[in-house]
């Protein structure tokens, strides 16, 4: 395992990421001030940040782990194949952009459009689990893989607007007392079932386990999960889906 200053190479994150990738075991970066890329591609390590990494924290990640303590800032895991990132914190908008394996546990909140364009594949099936809240457009033209609110901490206003815009893959799981938003016509909500909590739980047990929260002794034991899948009458579906 290597440590790594981010001051030494102050705002060259070229030279940060290039210094990563060459060492083939466990990095621990410190002092990380806003360097983006950080993770870019990489497999088989973990990558521990230490601060605040900067955009598009794992793009493309192919299997390594990333542990950042403290917040990520916006495009975390765009396009990420494989591996976990785990923020001890909040990020800001668009975790989760086309991700299409994987899985991005967020301590916190989400900014504007997490997970937009979500999509699976085969036996790839990405996930984005959110300790507290998103904001607006969330879902955004999904087209496959598992999106999960918990509101830890919130009240029920725990979606920005126009929740699930386009979708047309996928579900979007919102645990809360009561929806407070009205949701497009792309998409049906309903009560999530004991098969749908049951496709969600081992995800729920590994936020757990990351950030030592559970919904049992979170104060809102009266929380329940709502489901959003897509309309199958809906036009994105005839777009972008084959029958």
């Amino acid at each position: 395992m290597i440590t790594i200053d981010a001051n030494d190479h102050g705002s060259d994150y070229r030279a940060l990421n290039e210094k990563i990738r060459a060492y083939d075991g466990d990095v621990t970066v410190e002092n990380c001030l806003g360097q983006r890329f950080i993770g870019s591609g990489q497999s088989g390590k973990t990558i521990t940040v230490n601060g605040v990494p900067g955009n598009a924290l794992g793009a493309y990640l192919d299997g390594a782990d990333i542990i950042v303590n403290g917040n990520a800032q916006d495009a975390t895991g765009d396009t990420m194949n494989a591996g976990n990132i785990v923020i001890h914190g909040s990020t800001g908008d668009a975790p989760g952009y086309a991700m299409r394996g994987g899985a991005i546990y967020v301590e916190g909140d989400a900014g504007y459009r997490a997970g937009i364009h979500m999509k699976a594949y085969r036996s790839k099936l990405p996930v984005l689990v959110i300790g507290g809240k998103a904001g607006s457009f969330l879902g955004e033209y999904q087209a496959g893989g598992l999106i999960i609110v918990l509101g830890i901490g919130c009240d029920d206003d725990i979606v920005g607007n126009f929740c699930g815009t386009g979708m047309h893959g996928g579900k979007i799981f919102l645990r809360c007392r009561e929806l407070t938003r009205t949701f497009p016509k792309q998409v049906n909500v309903s009560r999530a079932s004991e098969s749908d909590l049951s496709e969600i739980r081992p995800y729920i047990n590994k936020f757990s386990e990351f950030f030592g929260k559970t919904l049992e002794n979170d104060g809102d034991c009266d929380k329940i999960f709502y489901v959003l899948t897509p309309n199958t009458q809906n036009p994105y579906k005839q777009l972008y889906v084959q029958n």
